[in-house]
């Protein structure tokens, strides 16, 4: 992420705050005077709170967690919609947007509100399928095409996210009062634009400026949809880099166990070879002294016998 400057922050008017009767007592740690009646915010304490909050973006972009960009009012509309189309044309889902108004239950009770959003998937493919449109009348096509506007409007943004949002970036947290409450409700972690007139403590992650002037605005928001898409497409690349390192791993580790299973082969046979010796010996052992004392036996009954002589010198002996 680049460092912003002081200037940048001056420059596009993030120390303007809200006049002095409108002011939250919570927020004087970010107030740093009060000039012709409206308060001026501390610009230092603006560039920690953005850094401290574009390193959270970043951090659950990298965690593959969801963002949620909330901009309702006017000035913040149309620019949440070109950062977040921005960040994804770069490659970096995961993000969505809600510039219309907070719906309530989105956090709460989403598995209600997610029924809206397959309506309006419903009423977009019909659109789209002529067949399908041939079977109905030119009015009722016409309040088909009117709800579906509707439906567009406030879920347009985030018709595909797949499940409840996981963190939120609301850009007036006065103003979008449902948001934060749901989401301090629900636990989910927020980022917000506090101005003067603000609870900062509501909000996990503050960053005290301006959240009325168009270039405060443009500023902050820019700063964390490129935090938000350093950190997705940080994430897409060490995953392709483990993909690419996982083949030659699992070759080395086949080569190792080819080879240990060859020297456990080698071993076992040596084994074998040694029982079986170790075996006929014995045997051998045994059938040698087995012949020796049939030889013992047999040599004295063949020593003992008496040898027959001719019949002439048995008559000379006679």
């Amino acid at each position: 992420m680049r460092e912003i400057t002081l200037e940048e922050l001056l420059e596009a008017g993030c120390h303007f705050g809200h006049q002095v009767t409108r002011h939250n007592p919570k927020s004087r740690d970010f107030v740093f005077e009060a000039r012709d009646n409206i308060h001026i915010i501390d610009l230092a304490k603006t560039k920690e709170g953005l850094e401290s909050a574009a390193a959270f973006v970043k951090h659950i972009a990298e965690s593959g967690k969801t963002l949620v960009v909330v901009g309702s009012k006017q000035q913040a509309s149309d620019l949440v919609k070109e950062e977040v189309k921005r960040a994804r044309v770069a490659g970096a889902d995961g993000i969505y947007w809600v510039t219309a108004r907070w719906i309530g239950g989105l956090l709460t009770n989403f598995s209600e509100v997610s029924k809206n959003f397959k309506k309006l998937q419903n009423y977009t493919d019909l659109q789209k399928n002529e067949i399908e449109r041939s079977k109905y009348t030119k009015k009722e096509l016409g309040l088909f095409e009117k709800e579906r506007q509707k439906l567009e409007n406030l879920y347009g943004g985030i018709s595909e996210i797949p499940q409840a949002p996981q963190s939120l970036f609301i850009i007036d947290t006065h103003l979008e009062d449902l948001a934060v409450r749901e989401a301090t409700k629900t636990g989910v972690e927020t980022v917000g634009i506090v101005d003067t007139n603000a609870d900062p403590f509501v909000i996990t992650h503050p960053i005290p400026a301006n959240d009325d002037a168009v270039g405060s605005i443009k500023l902050i928001v820019t700063y964390i949809v490129d935090a938000w898409i350093e950190g997705r497409m940080g994430a897409l690349k060490k995953k392709e880099t483990e993909e690419t390192q996982t083949p030659k791993e699992t070759k080395g580790t086949d080569e190792t166990k080819v080879a240990e299973e060859k020297v456990v082969s080698a071993e076992q046979k040596e084994k074998k070879m040694k029982k079986e010796k170790v075996v006929k010996e014995p045997k051998e052992t045994e059938e040698t002294q087995g012949k020796k004392e049939t030889e013992a036996i047999v040599e004295p009954k063949k020593k003992g016998k008496p040898k027959k002589l001719a019949p002439s010198i048995q008559k000379l002996v006679a």
